[in-house]
Formats: C-alpha cells, sequence, structure tokens
C-alpha cells in the first residue's frame, strides 16, 4: 500500500512538494527503512546534490526538514548522524508515511497496536456520550462504505479509516484529533503484512457495525468494550503474520 495513500488520508497532498521537501523525503524513507542507521553519517552534502541533482541549498534545507522530524543530528566539524529511533517525532506525518516505504517493522507495528489500543476504545466511549447527529452521520456513512465495498482493496481500507477517523472526532477532543495519523499508519502497514483482502475477514465489518449502534444509542460501556474487541481481534490476527519478520 503506498504511503500517498497516507497523505491522501491525511489530505496532505494537495500541491507539488518543493525541492527541499522532496529530497528530504528521500532521505527520510532511507533512515526509516534503516539504510542509513541510527548512530551512523548520511553521505556529506557535495555527494548528495549530485546524487539528487540540486544545489547543496537545497540538500541543506532538507536536512533542516529532517533535524525538525528528529531523524538527523547535524556537528560541526563531524558530520550529519541519524539519530536513534526514540528521539524521532514518530507522531510526525512523513515519519508515520515513510513506514509504509520501509521493510516491515514488526515492533513498530506492535507499538501502533498498543497505542492504539489505549486511546480508541475510550475515544468510542466519549463518541457515545458526545457525538453530534452529525457525527453519528459521519460514522454510519464509513460503516456502510465497509459494508458496501466491493472495488479495490485501498478503497475499503480507506473507508476503514475514515470510520475510525469519524469516531475520534466524535469524541470532540482536540489531542485524540491529532493521533489519527496512528491508525493510517497501523492500517496501512497491516495491509502489507498480511497481503491479504481485509474484506474476506467476515469478523472485521460486523464489529464496525456493531461499535457503530452502540455509539448511535449511547451506550458508551458497550462502545468501549466493542472497540477494544475489535482492536484485540485485528491484534491477534496479525501476530502469525508479524512472527516471521522477526
Amino acid at each position: 500500500m503506498s504511503e500517498l495513500v497516507y497523505y491522501d488520508l491525511k489530505r496532505t497532498a494537495t500541491m507539488t512538494p518543493s525541492m527541499p521537501v522532496q529530497v528530504a523525503r528521500e532521505l527520510g524513507r532511507r533512515i526509516v527503512a534503516g539504510t542509513y542507521e541510527p548512530g551512523t553519517l548520511i553521505d556529506e552534502e557535495n555527494t548528495l546534490a549530485t546524487r539528487y541533482q540540486v544545489s547543496r541549498v537545497v540538500v541543506r534545507d532538507a536536512v533542516k526538514i529532517l533535524v525538525g522530524k528528529g531523524l538527523l543530528d547535524v556537528r560541526r566539524g563531524i558530520g550529519t548522524r541519524v539519530r536513534a529511533r526514540d528521539q524521532w517525532s514518530m507522531l510526525d506525518d512523513d515519519v508515520l508515511a515513510w513506514h509504509l516505504s520501509a521493510p516491515p517493522n514488526p515492533a513498530f507495528l506492535k507499538q501502533l497496536m498498543e497505542i492504539r489500543l489505549a486511546f480508541e476504545p475510550k475515544a468510542s466511549r466519549w463518541a457515545a456520550e458526545r457525538a453530534t447527529a452529525e457525527d453519528i452521520a459521519e460514522i454510519e456513512a464509513a460503516c456502510v462504505a465497509m459494508e458496501q465495498e466491493e472495488g479495490t482493496v485501498e478503497n475499503f481500507i480507506i473507508a476503514d479509516a475514515e470510520f475510525h477517523r469519524a469516531v475520534l472526532r466524535a469524541a470532540h477532543n482536540e489531542f485524540l484529533k491529532a493521533m489519527e495519523g496512528v491508525i493510517y499508519s497501523a492500517l496501512l502497514v497491516s495491509i502489507r503484512l498480511t497481503n491479504k483482502d481485509p474484506r474476506a475477514n467476515k469478523t472485521s465489518v460486523p464489529f464496525h457495525r456493531e461499535v457503530c449502534n452502540a455509539i448511535a444509542n449511547r451506550d458508551a460501556d458497550r462502545a468501549e468494550e466493542l472497540t477494544t474487541n475489535l482492536l484485540k481481534d485485528a491484534d491477534h490476527r496479525l501476530v502469525d503474520k508479524v512472527a516471521k519478520y522477526k
């Protein structure tokens, strides 16, 4: 699944990126993929300028972008070093998206699922308590889209992501809204690991329907419980697939 789907979901791919952004993305993908390992120096400025056919100023600006995301550290007289993963801005949209171009990382996916389990059940509870009629209509529309989608896998994943996004937004918590990228990354990385059409899983769509109904019925306890079950089901189905990449 292309990282472009992630950007489409975040609605950030509306214009052609500048040259520094393009070079930053190329370097960022390589860092996330492990081509440049944490603690190592990346190629020097002139080499990068020649490789990407850009000026040294463009390379310098690209490096600044990656420094801002926590991926690189520039030291005068030493060079530009890749920082440890625990220093990266992991909620940054680009960092999340670049994992889609990297080899499957079981530890990364496990952590994504842990974060989802930590906050999405509560989001469903709050959605049941706080959702407006418009919020519930958006959740319902996304659920129907999942139930009726017979086209591409990509369209189904987008409908799935829009369902979870609608629930997060219905919770009316600004911090939860900022976590949407975690869901998109988890869904897209999961599909890369399983390499299967998610519509083949007969339990997933009914789980979503049950969550939708619980929120619409203002049953906060059940909405939270069902969301926990939904995510645990997804997590369990990934365990065997993840194991072979360890």
